[in-house]
Order: C-alpha cells, then sequence, then structure tokens
C-alpha cells in the first residue's frame, strides 16, 4: 500500500477542492427570517415549518398536492391576439411576456387542468402570481371561460385558486372586458347547478376580486391572505385616516361576514373534498387508496382522441 498516494494525496485533494454546492437548497422566510431546507418546505407546500407563514405557490405545485396522486390532465386554453394594442412602457408588451415566461417556464398566468381529488372529479384553474403579477388579460378570461365549459360538459364542479395584481394594463380596455366575460362563465356553472369554489391566495386584489373571485358558491381563503380591490395605502391617502390593524387581511374579512372559511394550506384538499361531496350529494370520500364506490362515478364521453375521464353523476339515488 502506498501510503502518500492512497492516503496523504486525498486528504490534501479534500483540502483544497472546492465543492459546488447548489444555491437553492435553502429559503429565507420573509416573515420570522428563518432558514428552510428547500425539500421540507416544498413538502410542507411552501408553508414556513416555523412561523406557518403562506408563500407564493405555483399552480403546478398547488395540483401536484391538489389532485389525487399529483396525476392531472391540462385543459386546452385559446389563444387570444398577442400584443393586441401594441403596448410599450419600459418594455415592448411581447418582451415583457418571454421574460415571464423565461422566468416561470409557463405560457401564460392561468393554468386549468381536470383529475380527482379524494376520487371526486372536478375542473380546476389557479393564477400564477409570478406571471406578471398574476394579471387578468384576455388569455385569463378564455382560461376561465374554457373551464367553465368543461366543468359543464363533464358535469363536475370548479375550483378555482386567484392570485392576481389586478387586470393587465398591457391590453387596457381588452383586459377590464374580462370582467363581464368571466362572470358570464360562472353564471354558466349555475344553470348547469355545479357548484363553484374560490379559494382566494395572496395576494386577490383589483378587477379579479370585482369578478370572478368573489363570485363562489363558498369563499375559502389563505391565512393572512391579502384581499381587496384597491390596497389599504391607496384607502389610507385618500381618507386621511391609519386604517385597523389587519385590515383587508383573510381573518379581518371573515370576521366582518365576506368569507366562509380562513384555511390552511395543508389542511385545505381535506376541506374542499369535504364541501365538494357535500354540495354534490355525494357520501364522504373513501379514506385512504381504495376507490369511491362505483355508483358515484359515472365515465362521461369526450372529445375525439381525449382519453375518457370519470364525472361525478348528479342524478339522485
Amino acid at each position: 500500500m502506498n501510503w502518500i498516494s492512497n492516503y496523504v494525496r486525498p486528504k490534501i485533494n479534500s483540502l483544497f477542492s472546492r465543492r459546488e454546492v447548489p444555491e437553492n437548497l435553502w429559503t429565507k422566510c420573509p416573515e420570522c427570517g428563518s432558514m428552510l431546507f428547500h425539500r421540507e418546505l416544498s413538502d410542507n407546500q411552501n408553508v414556513c415549518t416555523n412561523c406557518e407563514h403562506h408563500m407564493a405557490i405555483t399552480p403546478r405545485e398547488r395540483f401536484n398536492a391538489l389532485f389525487d396522486a399529483g396525476i392531472f390532465t391540462e385543459v386546452t386554453v385559446p389563444e387570444p391576439i398577442h400584443d393586441p394594442l401594441h403596448f410599450k412602457d419600459q418594455k415592448k408588451y411581447p418582451d415583457r411576456m418571454k421574460g415571464a415566461q423565461r422566468k416561470t417556464g409557463e405560457k401564460e398566468a392561468m393554468l386549468v387542468a381536470e383529475g380527482e381529488i379524494g376520487r371526486t372529479p372536478i375542473v380546476a384553474a389557479a393564477q400564477d402570481f409570478s406571471f406578471m403579477g398574476g394579471s387578468m388579460g384576455m388569455f385569463v378570461g378564455n382560461a376561465i371561460i374554457a373551464a367553465a365549459e368543461r366543468a359543464v360538459a363533464l358535469k363536475r364542479p370548479l375550483v378555482l385558486f386567484s392570485a392576481a395584481g389586478g387586470a393587465r394594463m398591457q391590453e387596457g380596455i381588452l383586459s377590464l372586458m374580462q370582467m363581464p366575460r368571466t362572470t358570464v362563465a360562472v353564471e354558466m356553472l349555475r344553470e348547469a347547478n355545479l357548484p363553484y369554489i374560490v379559494v382566494l391566495t395572496h395576494p386577490t386584489t383589483g378587477g379579479v376580486t370585482a369578478s370572478y373571485a368573489m363570485l363562489g358558491d363558498v369563499h375559502i381563503a389563505e391565512p393572512n391572505a391579502l384581499i381587496c380591490f384597491a390596497g389599504p395605502r391607496v384607502i389610507e391617502q385618500t381618507i386621511r385616516e391609519k386604517l385597523p390593524e389587519g385590515f383587508q387581511r383573510a381573518e379581518y374579512l371573515l370576521d366582518h361576514g365576506m368569507l366562509d372559511r380562513v384555511t390552511h394550506r395543508t389542511k385545505l384538499r381535506d376541506e374542499l373534498i369535504t364541501i365538494l361531496r357535500m354540495m354534490m350529494g355525494l357520501p364522504p370520500a373513501v379514506m385512504g387508496d381504495l376507490p369511491a364506490p362505483e355508483q358515484n362515478l359515472a365515465i362521461e364521453a369526450t372529445p375525439e382522441g381525449e382519453a375518457a375521464s370519470p364525472a361525478v353523476d348528479t342524478k339522485p339515488a
């Protein structure tokens, strides 16, 4: 055995060689400052394990935790006109879009999917605040209409997760027109007697709050989410008065009758399953990995080329 080559040299190399450590292994909680290991944070659905602060979560991460076994199918959303107003501020609108797409890896600010939660078939839509502030443009309007049409076609409830800074200024009046369009989409669900549940996340503001985000049959919010039309700073400057502590936060709105529940993100899935099955007139969900009773599921016809999906049979027993 060569002591120098087998022991001394590796020891010296280990002292002087630089190890490459990934920069994203730890995340600092913006609320309490705790350093959180990325895997632990991901397992807790981006909720701080020290102070329970709910950090931002992408629609895909949310759907992976929401749907059974993280399995879901994306619903196709019609493409709107690109840059209809040829808008330019510090950047051209198409350049901003490309930057947001590179940053998030998503095509737009809303993702629509279908699948099962607790063996209960649903259609879900979620906004991505990291994509231009989750702003409501023509694509978001098309996405909500596509989600509502799909829910009606499959006789499934619609669950929507809102997170937005309001309407998208780069699309001007065309963005504001999504408010009545999405209101009509919600009315389609009402006429079909299908539940529409809204989960308001931080932040939900502006024209989104003034339209589809506050039209649900049930309104659930995540803890400490900012939910408003105009922000508290704007209101304070307008009325020149100090606002109450926690004004426009989820807990404040719950106390004043604007919300039905404030639910921790890790408990939200179970609560949605209970509410959805109750509203659809179904028995409680089967716990564990067992399938739901066969009489509660029916196979709906799907467009050509798509796999058939189980859907809730709403006919009375």
